[in-house]
């Protein structure tokens, strides 16, 4: 399904969209603490799932103008028709007097439609859609109050009837505290009346974070909650239940940037990669090296500086095409404007399959002329772009680096990249040797004006000597299978990575996380 602006349902977990697309009406509770993104949630599923004429959101606690002055996305006349003010419905029906609702049937006719249904239910024969919205349970709690904005959304429900309607209620607790009404028998009516006999899907949003043993009563129920992450905020949505429903992911991090709701790590049929042609390499701005993302430009203030040498910190449960997300662009941007690259890979890097992923968009001739790639590990190799390093003693390894560095500059002498995975000097030459190779390497970098990129995993004893040296010092975690980066220096909010929705990978977008 896609929206006005073109995007497709991936502000939304996958399996929410299988539960609330199903035959016949479900029930879903949505709770959590103050300012978690219940309401955010509950207006992107109005506009994501709910068709126009039959999705409706009833608001208890703000008016519709407050709504629109938060979220200013909903001024739209589609969207304005579906927001239901609470304090409007009740004017409108007390005016109306009860005109134009629909005739309510004797309670012994009502009486004889449900014994009907029961018999039929028992030998198994599913009935046809319905036409009238089943008023039983409501019937008995308004016999006790009136509640006229309830009344009112029952009839807009039924006047959409046969087709499927979605009702979005916040809050559970205004509606109930309103009326003096139990919490659970109101559950039971909008799930008796509108779920299951009216086949209308009814999400309910709390606003607390437990459900006080109500849950049993509804088909899901979902929390939102939110945390701190080095001093910066991550909401995380939990799917505690979804009946008949396959939950592949039961936990994702989420981000209300710009006033709307969007699940991470959620990829949809324009994730994947781009069409193989030539990269479209992105300007350098003065002083500075683009990323080759325009997001991650504009974050540093244009690139990353002309001879910086650049930390990144990746956390243990990073994968390799996690963080290649961020580094990809990069390296692309640079052998795509016919300057090299020499690149140590840390342990599960692969020379064959960098070589396999950047010969899609710059040519191969090129990579295999301008880029290098020491390997301690082997001592021959027929492939021109790799250094089999253990065939070397020391004079002979120095000789072969220079050799390398001059092939990634050209005869053009040309500024490269310096990629260097840390835990590989460490692993093979012990800590103090390593820290000498990295003063050597970064003085380098910063003399020559390259671009320095270094690589930390954790558990490595010279962390803290590099990080001493390094210009710029970032993050890279996973946030429920969403790989994000913040910086420490600069410091940042946290940014998630994905591929771009248009492009497609390896360009990549970074997406606040707020």
């Amino acid at each position: 399904m896609s929206n006005e602006d073109g995007g497709t349902l991936g502000r939304v977990p996958p399996e929410v969209v299988s539960f609330l697309s199903g035959k016949g009406g479900r029930s879903l509770i949505i709770k959590g603490g103050a300012g978690t993104g219940k309401t955010t949630f509950g207006l992107e599923l109005l506009e994501r799932i709910g068709q126009p004429s039959r999705s409706f959101y009833l608001s208890t606690r703000v008016g519709d103008e407050t709504l629109y002055r938060q979220f200013p996305w909903l001024k739209t006349t589609e969207m304005r028709s579906r927001i239901l003010d609470a304090a409007k419905l009740f004017l409108d029906t007390v005016q109306t007097s009860g005109k134009g609702r629909p005739a309510e049937l004797p309670e012994s006719e009502q009486k004889k439609i449900r014994a009907g249904r029961e018999v039929l239910g028992s030998f198994g024969q599913e009935r046809g859609p319905p036409t009238r919205v089943d008023r039983t349970h409501l019937a008995a709690l308004l016999k006790r109050s009136p509640m006229p904005e309830v009344e009112n959304v029952y009839n807009r429900i039924e006047r959409a009837l046969p087709e499927k309607s979605l009702l979005v209620i916040d809050s559970l607790e205004g509606v109930t505290h309103k009326y003096g009404l139990e919490m659970e028998e109101f559950v039971m009516a909008l799930q008796k009346d509108l779920v299951e006999a009216s086949s209308t899907d009814v999400v309910m949003i709390l606003e607390k974070p437990e459900a006080g043993g109500i849950e049993y009563l509804v088909d899901g129920l979902i929390s939102i909650q939110r945390e701190e992450l080095d001093e910066r905020r991550v909401r995380h949505l939990r799917l505690e239940k979804l009946r008949a429903t396959n939950i592949g992911k039961p936990r994702y991090a989420v981000t209300l940037n710009g006033g709307r709701f969007e699940a991470l790590g959620v990829t949809g049929p324009l994730n994947g990669h781009a069409t193989a042609t030539a990269w479209p390499s992105l300007a350098d701005p003065d002083r500075y090296y683009s990323t080759g993302i325009p997001d991650f430009d504009a974050l540093l203030g244009g690139g990353l500086r002309r001879g910086s040498f650049n930390a990144f910190e990746v956390d243990v449960n990073v994968g390799v095409d996690d963080y290649y997300m961020l580094f990809t662009p990069t390296f692309l941007n640079f052998l795509s404007q016919g300057r090299g690259m020499i690149a140590v890979l840390a342990a599960g890097e692969s020379p064959e399959k960098l070589r396999e992923a950047l010969v899609r968009y710059v040519p191969a001739h090129h990579f295999d002329t301008r880029v290098r790639i020491p390997d301690y590990t082997i001592s021959e190799t027929e492939d021109p772009y790799i250094l089999p390093m253990a065939r070397f003693g020391r004079d002979e390894a120095m000789r072969a680096m220079v050799t390398a560095e001059k092939a990634a500059a050209g005869p053009e002498r040309k500024p490269f990249i310096e990629y260097m995975a840390f835990d590989t000097f460490e692993s093979l030459m012990g800590d103090q040797v390593a820290i000498r190779m990295y003063f050597s390497g970064v003085s380098r970098t910063k003399h020559v004006g390259n671009l320095g990129i270094g690589l930390l995993k954790p558990g490595l004893l010279v962390s803290s000597e590099i990080l001493n040296m390094m210009d710029t010092y970032f993050r890279i975690v996973n946030i429920d299978n969403a790989p994000c980066i913040y910086g420490i220096r600069p410091r940042t909010t946290i940014y998630a990575i994905s591929p771009d929705p248009q492009k497609g990978s390896p360009h990549a977008v970074l997406t606040p996380v707020v």
